[in-house]
């Protein structure tokens, strides 16, 4: 690590006291405070060297890429021996749980392959009911200094658990899950260690559901922002708390939203393995919501996948199963799937066909997605913001673009209020198709929109 003012360092305490740098740091801005560092007499190769990054990506940066991942920001940081809190990223020992580090630097880093079939390997053994509970599935650091938890627990300790994840959860909907994702995992950091109060069984079993629910957003709120690593360890200790805790719904629920890394990683294959395994939980739950949930996400992975004839018997069954289903019993991870939800599954499964087998599928997206765009509320941005880069998207598939070039900008500008790098890959199959109408200029300034979006 680099230390300001030691020997050979190009960087002196007073460089992070500028009002101008202040703020690039204040607001993560990398690739403004390499362009004052340079200002400053800082070579790129100089930047590389403390930073651990190569000259090209610190080129890249100084062109504008972003960057987002938490652990990357910290090394920047303490390569430039920038003081942590400048960027919001104070912490000691104890945020190393809550930035979720999966592994010691050290450590020969295994392939994402390897990392799909050991988490599946892992979530088998816990849906089919092996007992897990306490195995060597994270990485937690030992033994933190923390606020003390109670010695022993009632049923208001859970509720308060309950509730914050409530209310985390409201804010990833609307704002995304950089916005609280380092919430979330301080939540845990308190909440993990009531596990080992004392109280009531029914107590007890609660708050493993309660513990499990709260991993469930920690895991969906890194997969927002773009930490797969630290998503993939939040749901595996997800999946052994809700097992412990006997709700096989939350189960089928964890695995949904794992599988759903997976799609949007275009791993259709492994996403479909990850919902396969959640049916499995969603049946035995006898929830019917849990289940219509499972069978839309599998029709999105059989979409992908160029398999038309299952996606629109899954699309079916998710129609059957939501109609069965008793919504107002909804528990809070699964209030998301109401009658808006069906209709922006059934727009987006329709999209991928339309972009991978038959572009005649846009005649169902398009009136399913303008149902859902309709129906969000301004809790719901992120979802809007999705549903109208698709919605746009089919109607340049149509040939309506000026009438799709509008529609994107309204993503683009949604995206903007929002904190997730979801919303800009999934921005990418509207680029693709702007792009192949560049000799428009509606479709080619979407294009250059989106594409100032991505870097920005």
């Amino acid at each position: 690590m680099n230390s300001i003012g030691s020997q050979g360092s190009p960087i002196t305490p007073d460089t992070w006291e500028e009002q101008e740098m202040r703020a690039a740091l204040a607001g993560r801005e990398v690739s403004s405070v390499y362009r004052l560092l340079r200002r400053t007499g800082v070579s790129q190769r100089q930047i590389a060297a403390m930073t651990g990054q190569s000259q090209s990506e610190v080129s890249e940066i100084l062109k504008g890429r972003q960057v987002m991942a938490y652990d990357v920001l910290v090394r920047i940081a303490d390569g430039l021996g920038v003081p942590r809190g400048y960027m919001g990223l104070a912490y000691d020992e104890v945020t190393a749980v809550r930035v979720a580090v999966s592994r010691e630097a050290s450590q020969p880093e295994e392939s994402e392959e390897v990392k799909r079939r050991e988490f599946l390997a892992h979530a088998a053994a816990v849906t089919v009911g092996a007992n897990v509970l306490g195995t060597n599935s994270g990485s937690w650091v030992a033994n933190p200094v923390q606020t003390p938890a109670p010695g022993r627990i009632g049923m208001t300790d859970v509720r308060q658990v309950e509730a914050a994840t409530r209310a985390l959860r409201s804010l990833d909907y609307q704002y995304g899950g950089g916005f609280c994702r380092d919430a979330v995992v301080a939540q845990l950091s308190w909440g993990q260690q009531m596990l080992g109060a004392s109280g009531q069984e029914h107590v007890k079993q609660r708050l493993h559901v309660a513990l499990a629910d709260l991993h469930n957003l920690a895991g969906w709120t890194s997969f927002d922002i773009g930490l797969t690593d630290s998503a993939r360890n939040h749901f595996g200790k997800a999946l052994e708390l809700a097992k412990a805790g006997r709700s096989e719904p939350l189960v089928a629920n964890i695995l949904y939203r794992m599988g759903r890394v997976y799609l949007h990683k275009e791993a259709p294959d492994d996403a479909l393995k990850m919902f396969q395994l959640g049916q499995i939980a969603a049946q035995e739950s006898g929830s019917e919501l849990a289940v219509a949930v499972i069978c839309a996400n599998q029709a999105w992975a059989y979409a992908m996948m160029g398999h038309k004839d299952q996606t629109m018997k899954l699309l079916n069954r998710t129609r059957d199963e939501f109609s069965r289903a008793d919504t107002s019993q909804a528990e809070d991870w699964v209030k998301f799937f109401n009658e808006t939800d069906v209709h922006a599954m059934i727009g987006t499964v329709h999209t991928v066909l339309a972009q991978t087998a038959d572009p005649s599928h846009t005649k169902y997206a398009i009136p399913a997605l303008s149902k859902a765009i309709d129906s969000y509320g301004e809790d719901m941005s992120r979802s809007r913001a999705f549903n109208l880069s698709a919605l746009a998207t089919n109607h340049l598939l149509e040939g309506d673009v000026d009438h799709g070039a509008r529609i994107g900008r309204q993503a683009v500008e949604m995206g903007e209020t929002l904190k997730s790098s979801r919303v800009k890959d999934r921005l990418k199959p509207l680029l693709d198709e702007a792009n192949k109408r560049r000799n428009n200029a509606d479709a080619r300034d979407l294009a250059d929109l989106i594409t100032n979006f991505n870097v920005a």
